[in-house]
């Protein structure tokens, strides 16, 4: 069958289309993707905005008509945490659902860090032993640990690359430079959050491996100086906590502007990268390790390799 995965994040609604049997691997044959960045449509009252609703119903009939032109025999549409946490997500979904006829799941914060996992250790295979997993959304950071598919602990932590400037780096989302105070005052926030998430992952097992995933470590990883995503896929690639700390207080001296037009940032998540930074930096000090490998499989293959186990019976 041709399966399309509809990704419905903070930052970006994303299409993967790919061709599903049991035991395949999920190499997408198509990808489309709309930059919405809908967590930053819900306001201070909780409630997402009417101009933020209007740009998810466009960008979910556009996905559906796409995977309609892609062949796809069933679409999987689920959302993240700007929609699950939004007052009137329910409500919101129920009008997605009434003007294009796509049904998106509301995955809890767990289920992330547990569909996550199961897509690195897929990558990384058994011979990794235990895994610990750590990835950056734009609405929260999840962390799991084990060592079969199903991780023994997952946790989801409000702590997104996306959340974190409207908070606390205003200037930076508008393209300028991160006040130093309101870094440090983010990094004291960060270790607050993580510290019983750190407790919890370090009793569960030393783990074997450490791994990190999302754009926002991939784009880390890169501005200290890991290979291009040109470079494949399998070119490994790792991140480590003196790179990351030399790279915050690089990010934390210059425009996000001016971040843009650096290799490996996007233009739309330049704003991110200093909070993005910050928040990675606490998670690898919250568990403890001296750098991370980096895993370019991360939410959506694993909601695709779920499926995949479902098919024929499995």
């Amino acid at each position: 069958m041709r399966l399309g995965v509809l990704d419905v994040g903070s930052n970006t609604v994303h299409l993967l289309v790919v061709d599903a049997h049991r035991g395949a691997h999920p190499t997408p044959a198509h990808s489309d993707k709309t930059v919405l960045r809908l967590a930053e449509h819900v306001g201070a009252d909780g409630v997402l905005s009417k101009a933020g609703e209007k740009g998810l119903l466009a960008a979910v009939r556009r996905a559906r008509e796409v995977a309609t032109e892609q062949g796809c025999e069933e679409l999987l549409g689920f959302v993240t945490s700007a929609i699950r946490e939004a007052s009137n997500g329910a409500k919101v979904l129920e009008r997605v659902v009434e003007a294009t006829g796509v049904q998106l799941q509301v995955l809890s914060g767990e289920d992330e860090a547990r569909l996550t996992f199961l897509a690195v250790r897929r990558w990384f295979g058994w011979s990794a032993g235990r895994i610990l997993v750590l990835d950056i959304g734009g609405g929260s950071l999840e962390l799991a640990t084990g060592i079969d598919e199903d991780p023994d602990v997952a946790l989801s932590v409000p702590l997104g690359a996306g959340r974190m400037p409207r908070r606390f780096l205003p200037s930076a989302e508008a393209g300028g430079r991160p006040d130093l105070a309101a870094l440090e005052e983010l990094d004291a926030h960060a270790s607050r959050l993580l510290a019983p998430a750190g407790r919890r992952l370090a009793a569960a097992g030393v783990p074997d491996l450490v791994v990190a995933t999302s754009k926002t470590f991939r784009t880390l990883a890169r501005l200290t100086g890991a290979a291009p995503y040109s470079a494949g896929l399998r070119v490994p690639r790792q991140l480590t906590a003196v790179g990351l700390g030399q790279l915050v207080g690089f990010v934390s001296r210059i425009d996000s502007s001016a971040l843009a037009e650096l290799n490996g940032v996007s233009v739309d998540r330049a704003h991110q990268v200093p909070a993005g930074a910050v928040v990675a930096r606490a998670a690898m000090r919250a568990v403890d390790v001296p750098l991370v490998a980096i895993c370019p499989w991360a939410l959506r293959e694993g909601v695709i390799l779920r499926r995949l186990d479902g098919l024929e019976g499995a």
